[in-house]
């Protein structure tokens, strides 16, 4: 048994009502994936005809096998006499082996059906992180003075998007997924397939993370395409793929810090102007530095106070504070506008040194 492609002249008035008799599915939108349709005897007679449309897969069943299936959209014999085809069209000869084995154990009764597979790209489908995901941030990165090298921010985040998926392989989608069910939708997929993508997506974003990638955490949403390439070269949307099912695009719509982590980027910011020090003065090492710097007879005492000055080894605080302090105190004799760059030893006037572009201290 099989199918014929029918010749285009066999859609004629003269067969119009015969045509109207077929076994077909319209448009199944964005929301139907798998649809069965059979007679009301459930035996398709020999001569019925078959149309499948464009985004379609049409799978001749008959009592719990697989005999015939074809992708291209078109008219179609169902023939008792024909030797099957398998898979006309963009699927090729991929998963004839697949379909040929392919049973339904348990099936036993007579019964002939045609399955209709929405294979065209299902779209709009909303996903968020519910909980925050861990993010090496790399833009905002912090000085570890033990090893003398940079280090990434550590930050959480949660996400809100949205994905489009396909069924690329309808054989597996049915055996894992459909199965012989009159109709399935998008909404008995949701679920799951939402928890696979967040799954995906937080193995994504701990690789972007890393030292291969280094993305700076509000270039994210940009990362359309890497998240993608990622995700597939790295097998982190294998579940989804052993359904049958591809995951096609991937946009993030929103993203947010949670409060500390913006705590931790505000204070990074607004810590001292050169690098190596700003990595290392957040948090309440940079209101240190501000509290000692606006006292000006004891900027020292000031962090010795908090017990700072032991917090970093070979007294860097200590010796920054004691800057400021030296600072603080030269300035305050000055009677110009002229003031010594700390990095190139010169004296400078304006606000920023011509030579290494440090700042003029408050």
């Amino acid at each position: 048994m099989g199918l014929l492609k029918a010749a285009a002249e066999a859609v004629s008035t003269t067969l119009h009502n015969q045509w109207l008799e077929a076994l077909r599915s319209e448009d199944m939108g964005n929301n139907i994936l798998m649809v069965k349709k059979t007679t009301e005897n459930r035996i398709i007679p020999n001569g019925s005809k078959i149309i499948v449309q464009p985004g379609q897969v049409a799978v001749i069943y008959d009592t719990g096998e697989i005999i015939d299936a074809v992708a291209e959209p078109g008219y179609y014999e169902f023939n008792t006499d024909t030797a099957p085809s398998f898979f006309s069209g963009e699927f090729g000869t991929v998963f004839k082996e697949m379909w040929s084995r392919f049973k339904f154990d348990g099936q036993v009764s007579k019964e002939q059906a045609v399955y209709f597979f929405n294979v065209k790209e299902i779209i709009d489908n909303k996903f968020g992180t519910p909980n925050p995901v861990e993010y090496k941030e790399w833009g905002h990165p912090i000085y570890n003075e033990g090893t003398k090298s940079y280090m990434p921010m550590r930050v959480e985040i949660k996400c809100f998007g949205n994905y489009t998926f396909k069924i690329v392989n309808p054989a597996l989608f049915m055996e894992m997924i459909g199965g012989p069910a009159e109709v399935y939708t998008k909404e008995m997929l949701t679920d799951q397939i939402r928890a696979e993508v967040i799954g995906a997506f937080s193995n994504v974003i701990n690789s972007l993370g890393e030292e291969k990638y280094k993305v700076d955490v509000l270039s994210l949403p940009n990362q359309t395409d890497q998240i993608k390439k990622i995700m597939s070269e790295e097998d982190f949307d294998k579940p989804t793929r052993d359904r049958g099912i591809e995951l096609i695009a991937f946009v993030i719509e929103s993203l947010t810090l949670d409060d500390e982590s913006k705590k931790k980027i505000d204070n990074y910011e607004m810590g001292a102007d050169n690098q190596m020090q700003r990595g290392a003065l957040t948090g309440a090492y940079a209101e240190a530095i501000k509290n000692a710097a606006e006292n000006t007879s004891g900027a020292l005492n000031g962090f010795v106070g908090m017990g700072m000055a032991n917090m970093v080894a070979g007294g860097t605080l200590a010796g920054m504070a004691t800057g400021v302090a030296g600072r603080t105190s030269n300035e305050s004799t000055k009677t110009d506008d002229t003031w010594e760059c700390k990095n190139c030893k010169i004296a400078v006037k304006g606000n920023f040194c011509s030579q290494c572009g440090e700042k003029k201290p408050e």
